[in-house]
């Protein structure tokens, strides 16, 4: 636990300690959040205020969290990871007398939490003027340790589909699948009241409505506490998931020698 820690802490400096790069990142983060919270504004004020039961407002504050919770992760790191694992550099980790998937995944939460606290507390700024106060405050004090949650899914759900380059050696093709799938079923871009029914349902029940979906639609208004509760299942079923990947792909190691 002590080295997970230390894992985070240090990543988290790192990532502080780069001011440029933090400004780009944030950047890229508000102008994307910025313009398509716009366009689902003016469509919310042409079908009479409302969409799917989202007011103008509500869908600013979505679209921003939504985002934040997405863009405060490294986008290609199913494709870091699948090339670290293919060109060995995974095999000197497993040395380490510690989960090699469990220091990389406190690494990566490190690295993107300031990023996560930035875009969160620039972001609410942007929302608060763009689509006015959140219409409910406790919603948006539930959407804090949600978007952490959030983050934990997705690097968890990362990591383990990144494993699959322990036998197909490129994640290239995973990396670009798993981003859509988070985009769309995740809700990122538009919210899962607004899917098709068969979609909608699909999305339900997969993993991906809590790495965007959830902190979103609490900072949106609609307090509904079962999503973190659903949250913490997917967290504790994607760590454990990857933990199994990564576990299989170092036997297949030892196995084949790599």
């Amino acid at each position: 636990m002590s080295q997970t820690w230390t894992a985070i802490r240090l990543a988290a400096l790192r990532t502080v300690r780069d001011p440029l790069a933090l400004l780009v990142a944030l950047a890229f983060y508000a102008v994307v959040a910025s313009v398509i919270s716009t366009l689902w504004r003016s469509a919310a004020h042409g079908h009479g205020g409302t969409i799917a039961g989202y007011s103008a407002g509500q869908l600013t504050w979505y679209l921003y969290v939504a985002e934040a919770a997405v863009t405060a992760l490294n986008p290609r790191q199913i494709e870091l990871t699948g090339e670290d694992i293919a060109t060995g550099a995974v095999s000197v980790e497993l040395l380490r007398p510690a989960s090699v998937v469990g220091l990389r995944i406190a690494t990566e939460l490190g690295r993107c939490l300031p990023r996560l606290a930035l875009f969160s507390v620039i972001g609410g700024g942007l929302a608060w003027w763009a689509g006015g106060a959140p219409v409910r405050p406790d919603g948006l004090l539930l959407a804090v340790p949600s978007l952490l949650l959030a983050v934990v899914c997705n690097l968890a759900a990362q990591h383990a589909v990144a494993a699959a380059a322990f036998w197909i050696r490129d994640a290239r093709s995973a990396w670009f699948l798993y981003q859509k799938l988070v985009f769309v079923l995740g809700a990122m871009l538009i919210p899962v009241e607004l899917l098709p029914g068969w979609l909608a349902a699909t999305a339900r029940v997969l993993p991906f409505t809590s790495m965007a979906y959830a902190p979103a639609r609490l900072a949106a208004g609609h307090v509904e506490p079962h999503l973190l509760v659903l949250q913490v299942f997917w967290a504790g079923v994607l760590l454990v998931a990857a933990a199994a990947a990564f576990a299989a792909g170092e036997r297949r190691l030892q196995v084949v020698g790599g």
